[in-house]
């Protein structure tokens, strides 16, 4: 069974959060079909520990004021800033230091998983810009 529509509407903006705040790497996988306690992985990585707090609270943030609010039941990892998991069932958010992405390599882990596209809406609106008439 594919990724639900809130799931994937929740991974996205999640995503978008993540991209504002300068996070990179981003990847938004399907995992609906290999487990089933959550339909998505969302996975970022920040350069440093406060930019990996920065990132959760405006994940928090921006699905909190959705219009079908979404808060996490679950949130790990806050004190060290290393690596902190949001729990949102239909979701799992992970905002890794560049390290420890590189170690744990949760990309490598799901990779018969299939991606889920995003696109950062401001490399959208910065190509657009350049495109001839």
């Amino acid at each position: 069974m594919p990724v639900t529509e809130r799931a994937l509407e929740l991974a996205l903006t999640a995503a978008q959060a993540a991209a504002d705040k300068k996070a990179h790497d981003i990847s938004v996988i399907d995992v609906a079909d290999q487990i089933y306690i959550t339909d998505a992985f969302v996975i970022a990585s920040a350069s440093n520990e406060r930019q990996v707090i920065a990132i959760v609270d405006a994940i928090e943030e921006a699905l909190v004021n959705l219009p079908e609010k979404a808060k996490p039941v679950r949130r790990e990892g806050q004190n060290q800033g290393r690596w902190v998991l949001l729990d949102y069932v239909d979701i799992v958010v992970h905002v890794q230091h560049s390290e420890e992405r590189e170690f744990y390599a949760l990309d490598r882990l799901w990779k018969d998983c299939p991606i889920i596209p995003f696109v950062d809406r401001d490399m959208v609106d910065a190509t657009a810009g350049t495109e001839a008439p």
